[in-house]
């Protein structure tokens, strides 16, 4: 790809969002009925091709066992509330109140310091697991090998291991770092892995065995990572080139299919819809879900950046409540925004475009077109 000179001593390549391309109609069209929006990674079946974001706002016990219900894939966050507390729905309840941003970021500060418990840990996935849908739990790398044997032993189906950025080459001199190869081959469930942006980084994720990677760096919605670090790259051009990256590397392992989890800036359905073009098997979905009536952060939404000590790279954000989970997953929708019925918004998508299935969309025509996607 060509580079942009940004200055004499610097050049860049130019990269795009969601917002700056746009699936192109192809010649034929079919009924939106005949279209399968299914998606299976490992042993595990999905009507619907999406995880629910491990954020406090976005996934309770309860609110897996829902999405599960309705053809999901709801990711427990082993590291938030529901793990360190008996009864967080007070403290849920306090944070939606909260008015002032500041104020909410020092709550959230003070009621995560509470230590993560791991009966806890075995106590949420063991709720989630006898409702009889796929279990699905997740860790930073920081605490992976701390917690990894509770939440093996609980009977977790899938592990997400889950940062802001994850690499298979962490160097510290602190600690020893998380030997991903390893911990991936000795376990005996199917490992997501990321955030990852790049092709080089997904490549490396891909040779540690997991069967997915996260594609996305500081693109959700309760992100501030951009402003604080100044780093992030634009979620199109990220998924295409891990998808590349999925492509050499199964030439590299003879077939080997490892899946491309867009995970962040999918807001709206045509988003979706753009992830999936670009070469995503699924997407990961946070900000589109923490606005369902019956979600946990009751309109409210934030993510673990934001309750760093140190150094927050979020902040609470107040979406508002569009519908139910059932709503803005399958319809009816009653807004005409792309926020709600974001899959039967793909199945269309999909029909228009004369696609039947999720992995013949990933090779239908875009085109850039910075200014139409402006929200």
């Amino acid at each position: 790809m060509t580079e942009i000179e940004i200055g004499r001593g610097k050049r860049g390549r130019r990269a795009y969002a969601f917002d700056d391309i746009a699936v192109v109609p192809s010649r034929r069209t079919r009924d939106p009925k005949e279209v399968s929006i299914a998606w299976q990674i490992d042993a595990y079946r999905f009507e619907l091709p999406f995880l629910a974001a491990p954020m406090d706002s976005v996934v309770s016990p309860a609110q897996a066992i829902a999405i599960g219900r309705l053809g999901g894939l709801g990711v427990l966050n082993l590291e938030g509330l529901w793990t360190r507390y008996e009864d967080p729905e007070p403290l849920l309840a306090e944070v939606a109140e909260l008015t002032d941003e500041r104020a909410a970021t020092r709550r959230l500060q003070e009621i995560y310091t509470e230590p993560i418990k791991p009966e806890l840990i075995g106590r949420r996935i063991k709720e989630v697991r006898d409702s009889g849908v796929v279990t699905a739990a997740a860790l930073s790398p920081q605490r992976t090998a701390e917690f990894s044997k509770a939440v093996v032993d609980a009977g977790v189906d899938v592990f997400v291991i889950r940062g802001t950025t994850v690499s298979a080459e962490h160097v510290s001199g602190a600690a020893e770092p998380l030997n991903l190869k390893q911990f991936i081959y000795e376990l005996d469930v199917p490992v997501i892995v990321g955030g990852c942006a790049t092709y080089t980084a997904a490549l490396h994720l891909m040779r540690t065995g997991a069967a997915g990677v996260l594609v996305g760096f500081g693109g959700g919605a309760a992100h501030t990572t951009r402003n604080v670090l100044g780093i992030q790259v634009p979620m199109a051009t990220a998924v295409a080139d891990v998808a590349a990256a999925r492509r050499d590397y199964m030439d590299e392992s003879g077939g080997r299919y490892v899946h491309v989890i867009a995970d962040g800036g999918v807001g709206y359905s045509g988003d979706l819809a753009k992830a999936v073009a670009c070469g995503a098997d699924a997407v990961m979905i946070g900000a589109a879900l923490a606005r369902a009536t019956d979600a946990p952060g009751r309109g409210n939404h934030w993510g673990m950046e934001a309750v760093h000590e140190e150094l927050p790279r979020g902040k609470r954000v107040h979406l508002g409540t569009v519908g139910t989970t059932e709503e803005i997953l399958l319809g009816p929708s009653h807004t005409p925004d792309g926020t709600m019925n974001l899959f039967g918004a793909l199945r269309r998508a999909m029909a228009t475009t004369g696609y039947s299935e999720l992995k013949e969309f990933q090779r239908v025509e875009v085109t850039v077109s910075p200014q139409t996607g402006r929200r």
